[in-house]
C-alpha cells in the first residue's frame, strides 16, 4: 500500500475573529481580540494536535492578513501546502465579530464575509496530485453554502476525493444565515451517497431533512437511504451561557451498534465557538487512528468538552492532555483536582 502524505485534508473558509475582551459588549467596546478560525480549519488543527498530519484546501488575500492567516495555520501543526492566494484588487479575508455571554444575555456573532477570497477558488487552482494523498477528506455544509462557486467546488472536491480513495466526512453545520433549508436539504441530499462520515445534529435531522421517529431510527436512516458508515449526534445541555453539560451519539453501520457515555457535566465555558468543530475532530482521529467508534466518541466528546474551556476557535489541546481527561471521565473514586 502506498503511503499517503495526509491522514486528514479539509476544505474551507479561514476567517479572522474579531472579539472584545473578557465580557465587553460589541456596541461599547474600543478593543479587539484578533484570532484565526473556520470551521475547517478547527477540525484540521484539533487532529494535528492528537497527532496526525492534517492540511487545508483554502484561498485567502495575497497581503498581511493572508500571511497572519498562514503563520496561525503553520503554528497548529495543519499544512499549508493547499492554501492559494488571491492577488485582485478586492481581495479579503471573511471577518466574524463575537461577543460573550453572561445569563441572562446570550453570545452574539456578527458576520462580515460576503465576497471573500474563498469564494473566487477554482479547481484549477488545486493540485490534481492532492485527491490520492489523504486518508480522510472533510467538509461541511457551511462551505456549501457560501456561494455557488464555492458550493461547486465543495462538491467536485468530495467527488475527486472519494475517487482518489479517501474516507469521506462531511458535517452539515446548517447555518440559516448563509442558505434556506430547503436549497441546503436539496443540496445536502445530493453529496449524501459520497459521505461515510456524517455529523448532523437530531434538531436539523427534524428541521431540515424532515424525519420523524425516535433518534436511534433517524441516525441509522441516513445509512439506510444514503450508505452512510457512521453518523454522529451530539446533546448540548444548555444550564446558563457559562455552564454547559456534553455528551454524543455514535452509530456504526459495520457494527450495527450505537456507541455513548454519560456527560460531561458542568463544563466552564469560557468560549463554546469552535466546540462543535473539536467533536469533529476528536471523532475523525479516533476514527482515523483506531478504526473504533467507541474510542472516536471518547476522543469526540472529550475535545470539545475542553475546548468549551478555552477562549479562541481553535482547540490547544494535545493527545496526552485528552488522554487524561477520557481517563478521568471513566475514573471512579477520589481524584486529584490538580495535575502535577
Amino acid at each position: 500500500m502506498v503511503e499517503k502524505s495526509f491522514d486528514l485534508i479539509t476544505f474551507g473558509e479561514i476567517m479572522l475573529r474579531l472579539s472584545p475582551p473578557a465580557s465587553e459588549r460589541l456596541v461599547r467596546g474600543d478593543i479587539f481580540e484578533k484570532r484565526a478560525g473556520g470551521a475547517e480549519l478547527n477540525v484540521a488543527s484539533g487532529v494535528s494536535l492528537l497527532g496526525l498530519r492534517t492540511g487545508i484546501i483554502s484561498k485567502l488575500p495575497d497581503n498581511e492578513m493572508g500571511t497572519y492567516i498562514k503563520n496561525r495555520t503553520r503554528f497548529v501543526g495543519v499544512s499549508d501546502d493547499y492554501l492559494v492566494y488571491d492577488s485582485e484588487p478586492g481581495a479579503r479575508l471573511g471577518i466574524y465579530y463575537y461577543e460573550n455571554g453572561a445569563a441572562p444575555r446570550k453570545p452574539s456573532i456578527v458576520y462580515d464575509r460576503a465576497g471573500s477570497s474563498i469564494n473566487r477558488i477554482t479547481l484549477d487552482e488545486i493540485p490534481a496530485s492532492v485527491y490520492t494523498d489523504a486518508r480522510m477528506f472533510h467538509t461541511s455544509g457551511i462551505s456549501l453554502a457560501l456561494s455557488p462557486a464555492c458550493r461547486e467546488v465543495a462538491v467536485q472536491l468530495i467527488k475527486n476525493f472519494k475517487e482518489g480513495g479517501a474516507t469521506i466526512s462531511f458535517d452539515v453545520n446548517y447555518r440559516a444565515n448563509l442558505w434556506d433549508e430547503d436549497t441546503a436539504r436539496t443540496t445536502i441530499q445530493q453529496i449524501l451517497p459520497y459521505v461515510d462520515v456524517l455529523f448532523v445534529s437530531e434538531e436539523t435531522s427534524r428541521r431540515m431533512f424532515r424525519k420523524t421517529g425516535e433518534l436511534p431510527d433517524i441516525m441509522k436512516s441516513y445509512c439506510e437511504e444514503y450508505g452512510v458508515s457512521i453518523v454522529a449526534t451530539t446533546q448540548r445541555t444548555v444550564i446558563s451561557p457559562k455552564k454547559h453539560n456534553f455528551t454524543s451519539t455514535i452509530y456504526s453501520k459495520r457494527q450495527d451498534e450505537f456507541f455513548t457515555e454519560h456527560p460531561y457535566e458542568d463544563i466552564d465555558v469560557v468560549d463554546r465557538v469552535g466546540s462543535g468543530d473539536a467533536y469533529v475532530g476528536g471523532v475523525l482521529f479516533g476514527l482515523l487512528k483506531y478504526g473504533d467508534p467507541r474510542k472516536a466518541l471518547q476522543f469526540g466528546n472529550a475535545t470539545s468538552s475542553v475546548k468549551n474551556t478555552i477562549p479562541g476557535d481553535l482547540p490547544s489541546s494535545d493527545f496526552k492532555e485528552i488522554d487524561r481527561i477520557i481517563r478521568a471521565h471513566n475514573a471512579t473514586g477520589p481524584q486529584s483536582e490538580l495535575n502535577r
